[in-house]
């Protein structure tokens, strides 16, 4: 069939328009699944911008981010926990059990980048605390955003070290305390307590702690400042015990041998009483110096027995008063302790 030459130009204009609003359209979709692919690949940031919108850090978080050199990425991660310095009730409330925390570490991570909370401390004996803690719980939140290949190759590195490297007792310790308490999340826990509390750790490990501290040492040393208030005395209640130990040994010794002395001035004196009685003047008199050298040795000794006892005494108040101190420390550091009543 003949169309007149009018009409098939009609036909082919209709059918390329037609072409290019399918090509529009078709673009159209694949820049809607782009971005929504796009979307999906950055799901992370995308979410960290989105939390991060409107967040501005109270001074006092932001300080802790400071003193603990978190880097840029860090702090987001921090950040995007909005993290609470909590009170001890507020705490107890969100970190029952402590988090299940097994070091002098008081703060909580809940998962999925769903908040992280400290506990408030105030005495200055316990500087540091705030801060170790921080960065512990920083680890974890990190830790949690890791892939899984990128996790295998994080846990095998903390897995030889602590195989093969750790020789510190206290960390050890806390390690085994993990393992029964927290089976499942040992390596997760070594990947936090390492990173803020091992002094000096495999080369691979330091260059991967550092895309989280610019000087990771500090945070060690802000850890081993407020465990030494800890362990300073517990070592000298220690040493008290012992050197008490020691003393009331002696004590015990030589209040036998006064008895002896004593039993022994007893038996001279009565003989000496009945010499004189008797009328053996001469005998009495010759025993005389003999029975006084025997009281000034037993007046001497009972002296020294008294300076000791004195020194035990003094001692065990000094003792006291440290294991008080620890205590309060200790309670300072308890979310569910109350003040003691005076």
């Amino acid at each position: 069939m003949l169309w007149p030459s009018g009409a098939v130009q009609a036909r082919r204009y209709a059918a390329g328009r037609i072409g290019r609003r399918q090509v529009v359209g078709l673009l159209c979709l694949l820049v809607f699944w782009g971005v929504l692919l796009l979307a999906a690949f950055h799901e992370r940031a995308v979410s960290d911008w989105w939390r991060l919108r409107s967040y501005h850090a109270p001074a006092t978080v932001a300080q802790l981010a400071d003193q603990t050199t978190m880097t840029p990425y860090a702090r987001k991660v921090f950040y995007v926990n909005a993290p609470v310095i909590a009170d001890k009730t507020s705490f107890s409330h969100n970190c029952p059990n402590n988090g299940g925390e097994k070091t002098v570490i008081l703060g909580c991570y809940h998962s999925d980048q769903a908040g992280i909370y400290i506990l408030g401390v105030t005495d200055s004996r316990l500087d540091g605390v705030e801060q170790v803690t921080a960065a512990h719980e920083a680890l974890h939140a990190a830790y949690d955003r890791l892939s899984t290949s990128k996790r295998h190759q994080v846990d095998a590195m903390l897995q030889d070290y602590y195989q093969h490297d750790l020789k510190d007792e206290r960390l050890l310790a806390t390690i085994a305390a993990y393992k029964k308490s927290e089976p499942h999340d040992v390596v997760n826990e070594m990947h936090s307590v390492f990173g803020t509390e091992a002094a000096q750790l495999p080369a691979p490990l330091e260059q991967y702690y550092r895309q989280y501290f610019s000087n990771r040492s500090q945070i060690v040393a802000l850890a081993q400042q407020y465990q030494a208030v800890f362990t300073s005395r517990q070592a000298q209640v220690k040493a008290d015990d012992e050197q008490l130990q020691n003393l009331k040994q002696q004590i015990e010794t030589a209040e036998a041998d006064l008895q002896a002395q004593q039993a022994a001035i007893t038996a001279q004196q009565a003989a000496l009483l009945q010499a004189r009685n008797s009328g053996q003047t001469a005998t009495y008199n010759a025993g005389v110096p003999a029975y006084n050298r025997l009281v000034d040795s037993y007046n001497n000794q009972l002296q020294s027995v008294r300076t000791m006892i004195a020194q035990y005494n003094q001692l065990v108040a000094t003792r006291n008063a440290i294991a008080l101190e620890e205590n309060q420390l200790a309670n300072e550091l308890s979310p569910s302790a109350q003040p003691i009543q005076k």
